[in-house]
């Protein structure tokens, strides 16, 4: 008896941690961008970028990627549940691209994948991000 209620307040305090979305402090981050293009080694870009966050991304995280054609397409199915955080990019009409997007997320650090597909294209490609908390926001920091 003393085992099973051991086991299950480990159950409810775990799902309760789980259910407290992490929230990021609010700030510049200076975050790595790796672009992975499938079955191409070595052909990936790599960038730095000072991105202004203001806490909690209610609109998801930018693709931080150059020329990308997301950039201005809408986020759908922004779901967060402790410190992962998921949404969907659709940009609207037919044949356009859309990607999904999966974060980790700590107070001053978070990890992502954007899995991205080109429109009618049969093309793929990853975009990774690793951002680190810097400090408070500067005028010429990246603002989504």
């Amino acid at each position: 008896m003393a085992k099973g209620a051991a086991v299950l307040g480990l159950a409810l305090a775990a799902g309760s941690a789980a259910a407290e979305p992490v929230r990021l402090r609010p700030g510049a981050y200076e975050v790595e961008v790796r672009l992975n293009l499938p079955h191409l080694d070595g052909t990936g870009s790599r960038k730095r970028v000072r991105l202004c966050l203001d806490g909690v991304p209610v609109r998801g995280l930018p693709v931080l990627s150059d020329n990308t054609p997301l950039a201005g397409c809408p986020v759908s199915d922004l779901r967060q549940e402790g410190e992962s955080l998921g949404f969907t990019i659709a940009c609207e009409g037919r044949n356009q691209p859309s990607a999904k997007a999966v974060y980790r997320l700590a107070p001053e650090a978070f990890e992502g994948r954007v899995s991205m597909r080109l429109g009618g294209k049969n093309m793929t490609l990853t975009e990774v991000q690793t951002g680190r908390w810097r400090g408070a926001c500067a005028p010429e920091d990246l603002r989504p």
